[in-house]
């Protein structure tokens, strides 16, 4: 995500706030720059759909973290509280937690490596933001879970939990689950990986600017764990 863009809460917010505060030294010194926005590594958040402790995806129930309330989705809060808990995230390797109504950008490392390559002396790169957004990558883990229950012919049993809920958790939780679950809520909640328009004047989208490349999308990424 862009750190000039991004609205997280602790501790990824200090994370964020001293990748602005190197920006700003770089621009201040008049040094030429490319940054790369790269959005969210799809081997980091993909094979286990963001399943703490988990290999593969899920094939019989996730955890949604995220407010279903204004589709009225969320009809399992009981279920969804007593889930709610480190321990038991950590032990249910049938349990997936995932984000939802929001759109977030998911980018296989290779992809995001050519891209960067391509990226460094490119001219319209200068001074601007690379952000690598490949429109068959944009999706709400929602779309993601769906791609999956086709693949497996399986409907997932769902739960949900509410963002307030989620906040309270971060909190709650030791350092090393405050750290993944603050990076992924202003990414796979607030959507701010993709709730702007890039233009022109301050940056350029990599699938744009290289159409040559053939990106890996979602749908298949996934597949290899079929």
């Amino acid at each position: 995500m862009d750190a000039d863009r991004t609205h997280a809460v602790e501790p990824a917010a200090s994370i964020f706030r001293i990748k602005a505060k190197i920006r700003r030294a770089i621009e201040a010194d008049g040094i030429p720059y490319t940054y790369v926005s790269s959005n969210a590594f799809a081997g980091h958040f993909l094979p286990n759909l963001m399943q703490e402790n988990a290999t593969v995806p899920p094939r019989d129930k996730v955890v949604i973290l995220g407010d279903g309330n204004p589709k009225g989705m969320c009809t399992n809060y009981d279920l969804s509280c007593a889930l709610i808990n480190h321990r038991n995230i950590a032990a249910d390797r049938d349990m997936v937690f995932f984000f939802f109504d929001v759109l977030a950008v998911f980018v296989q490392e290779d992809d995001i490596a050519t891209y960067t390559i391509k990226a460094a002396d490119d001219p319209r790169t200068l001074n601007k933001t690379l952000y690598i957004r490949p429109p068959s990558n944009v999706l709400s883990f929602n779309e993601i879970v769906s791609l999956w229950e086709r693949k497996i012919g399986k409907t997932l049993e769902k739960s949900y939990v509410p963002e307030d809920r989620l906040l309270q958790i971060i909190q709650e939780s030791p350092i090393q689950w405050k750290f993944v679950l603050s990076f992924s809520h202003p990414m796979l909640v607030k959507g701010e990986a993709s709730n702007f328009d890039i233009e022109a004047w301050f940056g350029a989208e990599a699938s744009e600017l290289y159409p040559e490349v053939k990106y890996t999308t979602v749908d298949e990424y996934l597949h290899q764990f079929i």
